[in-house]
């Protein structure tokens, strides 16, 4: 109950931070620029949507460039975006630890830096936007120990390492299954990559015949290990995490069991609102938390 008011607290905070924004307080020569990791990713081709819409909205341009999965690229990007001399930039990092450079160049450069969804080590970042991944973690274990039971054998797919939301999606999931008293069979990388899930997935139904429930760490490695399963004839649970078009459509079919949905567009727009009050020269919190829901296919 505790962790469904937070929940609910974080959506209201959201929902605040949205409506408080001044509608056109931006010249037409403005803009804004969101670097995210992929577009190879309906995730975060979502997250960009919404904030087109909160640009366009609020009057300003936005520029969006992708990092393709590459440090050096993500640089390059954000080297570009001093260059067009862009007010905001929101970043998605490849890595955290990587992004180090990049988000360095746009401080000496006095660019408003905020981080969406992954986190930075170092650099200054006046605003981290992301949806408590360590929370979807443990409903994620919480979920299975409560469909099949205490000691129930499960597996993960974790995502890039290096990443935020891989160490914090996992930690939330290891609360979970210490805490419900599953057994973990084994936790590999699948780089939140759907043929990398599939692969992974494969080897890892080889090793370990006897597994019950899989966590992957984001949807597209979930549609991957779908696919694994059904080509090997066994009934195992998939939980994903991400609540992509088609992981709720895969629930829906029930085929996968549950995803944990985090909210894409409501991110991307987030962003920007935030970074429209930064701009205005309102002070921020420096962690803003988007909302969590689980998606069953009982629902």
């Amino acid at each position: 109950m505790k962790r469904l008011a937070n929940l609910k607290a974080s959506a209201l905070l959201s929902v605040a931070l949205l409506s408080a924004s001044a509608p056109f307080s931006a010249s037409a020569q403005d803009a804004i620029a969101i670097v995210l990791s992929t577009m190879n990713n309906p995730f975060f081709v979502t997250m960009k949507d919404g904030a087109e819409a909160k640009a366009a909205e609020l009057g300003y341009k936005l520029i969006a460039l992708d990092s393709q999965n590459d440090p050096s690229k993500e640089l390059a990007n954000v080297e570009d975006l001093t260059m067009r001399g862009v007010k905001a930039i929101l970043i998605n990092p490849t890595d955290a630890l990587a992004v180090t450079n990049a988000i360095r160049t746009a401080n000496r450069a006095n660019i408003p830096v905020l981080t969406l969804d992954r986190t930075a080590e170092h650099g200054d970042i006046v605003s981290h936007i992301a949806s408590d991944n360590i929370a979807g973690g443990e409903l994620a274990g919480e979920f299975i120990a409560k469909t099949l039971g205490a000691n129930a054998k499960v597996i993960q797919l974790e995502g890039i390492a290096g990443t935020s939301a891989a160490r914090e999606r996992g930690a939330g999931f290891i609360n979970a299954v210490n805490a419900e008293n599953l057994e973990m069979l084994s936790s590999q990388p699948a780089d939140f990559d759907r043929s990398k899930g599939l692969n992974v997935m494969e080897n890892m139904l080889s090793a370990n015949g006897d597994v019950q429930a899989v966590f992957a760490q984001n949807d597209e490695m979930a549609l991957g290990a779908l696919r694994a399963i059904e080509a090997s004839g066994k009934q195992v649970m998939v939980v994903g995490f991400d609540g992509t078009d088609e992981g709720i459509a895969a629930v829906r079919r029930k085929q996968l069991a549950a995803t944990i949905a985090q909210q894409p567009e409501l991110l991307g727009a987030t962003g920007i609102a935030i970074a429209d009050k930064i701009l205005q020269g309102q002070v921020v919190e420096k962690s803003i938390p988007v909302a969590l829901k689980i998606i069953t296919q009982t629902q």
